[in-house]
């Protein structure tokens, strides 16, 4: 028989160091125990609940109008004539057409992104910060995670014979850990303070930063924390920005979740670099932002943008012609991007039902922010931080002796083993925080907080009854095993 071309051998080694436990095997098993259900095989529940993935869509949340009236003119401009599109939509439509080449959505735009869209951007991020912005540091593109590796790219580079490194939080967004790996970077991980609301002292950073062995170029924030959901205060990211500068490290903002913020106000690594004076203001910066969260969750859309501050001539030479090679990112992604920078104005026909929409959008997850926090602290030996951003709950679980070592018999971590019987009994499918980074010796998972409500409540009265039977299995196993 013919060898393979490629074999685990000769494939990028680097590719297979990637996890991403947010699609991991218990995601797998998850589909799997879909499958068996629609053929009839018995299963203590009906439906398996997917708590996985901050998939807004897919857990209920209805698409704005707005939103979805520019794309279905923007893609079928025939539509102008229809009577029942309000005029604001049919004027935003226009001013994206006239941008486009030949008015069609379907040729390239510049790679960069349209100029109109980035204009708007620019004028979005200026209102936001109190800080002038140019469309020239916007880049557009095919979600967060293109963008983010697209930055990363960046410092691959050795640097006097020691690889480079990239300070990343833990717990983490498995996209960061998943990136660095692909790229050949080295992970630098800093653990964020449980005790005190995922905070990020500036101790452990030094640390981190020390105990490196490489050339730590970069530094990773993500802020609203996913999976931690906590917002940084505005004296921790002064603290941040005072560690990157002394030690020359390029910032990297993931500031996604700032429209999910329900009940701190939300500081831009920008807007506190500036405020700060110099030096610092004159710091690199890369902040990200997408249509895939916040009030939009247009995940499907695959749009988002970048904000490079104070990059280097040379180097933004090498980024424009990295992104040139990739041609464009979907326009109409950007489309989506346009709607989320500059929604309906007040007074314009749109602006009511946006309005009414984002209110009920926002109230959800503060109920559902709430509700989880709630619910995971009540139960014995659960604890969680007060979800202030994101639409994610992280809870710790402190798990028996027994079921510790009923993990190690079945070569699983603890908390994977947890999910696991979780899924298999419940049908909850939620991801172990082994998969995002935790302390030695913690264990957690992370669960989407965005069900509708009565999927929700259904969720959580699942979890309550399986923890209080684990507990009991396991910890009772504890003792048999203490007798013999």
């Amino acid at each position: 028989m013919k060898q393979k071309c490629l074999t685990e051998s000769n494939v990028n080694q680097k590719l297979l160091n990637i996890q991403y436990a947010v699609r991991g095997p218990i995601v797998a098993r998850a589909a799997q125990i879909e499958r068996e259900i629609q053929k009839g095989a018995e299963k203590p529940f009906s439906r398996v609940i997917r708590a996985n993935i901050g998939d807004c869509h897919a857990l209920g949340q209805k698409p704005f109008t707005f939103v979805r009236q520019v794309l279905a003119v923007a893609a079928c401009p025939a539509l102008m004539s229809c009577p029942d599109i309000p005029d604001d939509v049919k004027e935003r439509v226009k001013e994206i057409l006239d941008d486009c080449t030949q008015g069609s959505v379907g040729a390239y735009s510049p790679p960069a992104g349209l100029t109109i869209v980035r204009r708007h951007v620019a004028q979005y991020l200026t209102a936001r910060d109190g800080v002038p912005a140019s469309p020239e540091d916007i880049y557009l593109g095919a979600g967060a995670s293109d963008l983010i590796k697209a930055v990363l790219t960046l410092f691959v580079q050795d640097v006097g014979g020691r690889a480079p490194g990239v300070m990343i939080p833990i717990p983490q967004y498995p996209l960061f850990s998943g990136t660095l790996s692909e790229l050949g970077l080295t992970q630098v991980p800093y653990y964020l303070d449980e005790e005190s609301g995922w905070a990020l002292p500036p101790s452990e950073l030094q640390r981190a930063w020390s105990h490196a062995d490489c050339s730590v170029r970069a530094l990773v924030v993500i802020n609203p924390g996913n999976p931690t959901g906590q917002v940084l205060s505005r004296d921790n990211i002064e603290e941040i920005v005072r560690f990157a500068y002394e030690r020359n490290l390029f910032i990297l903002a993931d500031e996604v979740y700032q429209e999910n913020i329900v009940s701190k106000e939300f500081h831009s690594f920008k807007k506190a670099m500036h405020e700060m004076g110099a030096p610092y203001s004159a710091m690199e910066l890369a902040s990200f932002v997408t249509s895939s969260k916040g009030w939009a969750a247009e995940c499907g859309a695959r749009a988002a943008f970048v904000e490079l501050c104070r990059v280097a001539p040379r180097v933004l030479v090498a980024f424009n012609a990295a992104r040139a090679v990739a041609q464009c990112p979907s326009v109409l992604g950007q489309c989506v991007i346009d709607c989320v920078v500059k929604p309906p104005a007040p007074g314009s026909p749109s602006y009511t039902t946006w309005s009414r929409e984002r209110r009920d959008v926002r109230r959800v997850l503060q109920q559902r922010a709430a509700a989880a926090t709630r619910a995971f602290n009540s139960l014995p030996g659960y604890f969680c931080n007060v979800i202030e951003g994101s639409m994610f709950a992280f809870p710790r679980v402190d798990l028996p002796a027994g079921a510790v070592r009923a993990a190690a018999e079945r070569g699983l971590a603890p908390d994977e083993f947890y999910c696991l019987q979780l899924l298999e009994e419940t049908g909850v499918c939620v991801v172990p925080g082994s998969g995002f980074g935790q302390r030695a010796g913690s264990f957690h998972f992370r669960t989407t907080i965005l069900h509708p409500a009565s999927e929700f409540a259904h969720m959580l009265a699942a979890i309550t009854n399986f923890h209080h039977q684990f507990l009991k299995t396991y910890s009772l196993s504890c003792l048999t095993d203490d007798d013999d």
